[in-house]
């Protein structure tokens, strides 16, 4: 309650805290009377601590006061001067001597001719170039061969397997689809029942992607139903070579489908 009354520098307060803790730690019996004269003693010795950091900045800090006075004596004003005169305000510039200040500028003059001393900040650097590691260097101009020759074959590599994977995907959904037809010809397969999926938008995209290589390459195709909605189903091998001999009449649509169509 009293810690602003403690840290003022003019106040013998904490030391008097510290005498009576003290004298009231000879009658202490009780583990509880003496966890609080510990944790007292925490107390005390933080607010010393601050006590010590405030006097410290007190002594180091700058009195701008004290500083014009010290300023005013070496310029030569002259207060027996100021103290006899009633209207010493009324005198412009005061009754300080004609070449106050340039006795002041000569005497600052002699700090602003000396060089600033030069240092490094990181030491010294060697003027001796570093000697060049020709074996490194080639180590890694080989290296760097046997990385770009293994480039373009990994690529290369990749390239095959994705290929691979897609003309697999495209097989297993037009057996899928000569299934469904075989099993019920005379029902119409819904294009949107059949690319669907209802739990992944990724996947139903993929479904479309993978379809649109059965329409390009003429073993599918997709009509209009009766109530103008897309149906689709797999071509005879009457029916593609047909296609393949009017191939001028293909058409080629862009789907655009988004989440919330979807859903």
């Amino acid at each position: 309650e009293n810690r602003e009354a403690m840290l003022n520098s003019k106040s013998n307060r904490l030391t008097e805290a510290l005498e009576e803790a003290n004298r009231l730690f000879d009658g202490v019996c009780r583990a509880r009377e003496a966890a609080l004269d510990a944790q007292f003693l925490v107390i005390a010795s933080n607010i010393g601590k601050e006590k010590a950091n405030e006097l410290h900045s007190e002594m180091s800090a700058f009195d701008s006061t004290a500083f014009a006075e010290d300023l005013l004596t070496f310029m030569g004003i002259n207060r027996t001067e100021i103290e006899e005169s009633d209207d010493s305000e009324d005198v412009p510039g005061g009754f300080l001597p004609s070449d106050a200040w340039q006795t002041m500028g000569e005497e600052a003059s002699k700090y602003f001719r000396r060089a600033p001393t030069f240092h490094y900040m990181m030491g010294s650097f060697k003027s001796e170039p570093p000697v060049p590691k020709q074996r490194i260097e080639r180590q890694k101009k080989a290296s760097r061969g046997k990385a770009e020759r293994a480039m373009p074959a990994q690529l290369k590599k990749m390239e095959e397997s994705h290929q691979e994977a897609t003309e697999k995907e495209v097989e297993r959904i037009l057996r899928i689809l000569q299934t469904h037809f075989e099993n019920d010809p005379n029902s119409p397969i819904s294009f949107f029942d059949f690319v669907i999926d209802p739990n992944s938008f990724a996947r139903t995209v993929e479904n479309m992607f993978h379809v649109s290589f059965l329409i390009r390459d003429g073993l599918a195709k997709i009509k209009l139903d009766e109530d103008e909605l897309p149906i689709i189903e797999p071509t005879k091998p009457s029916e593609a070579g047909e296609e393949d001999s009017r191939t001028g009449a293909r058409n080629q649509v862009v789907i655009s489908l988004d989440q919330k169509e979807w859903k």
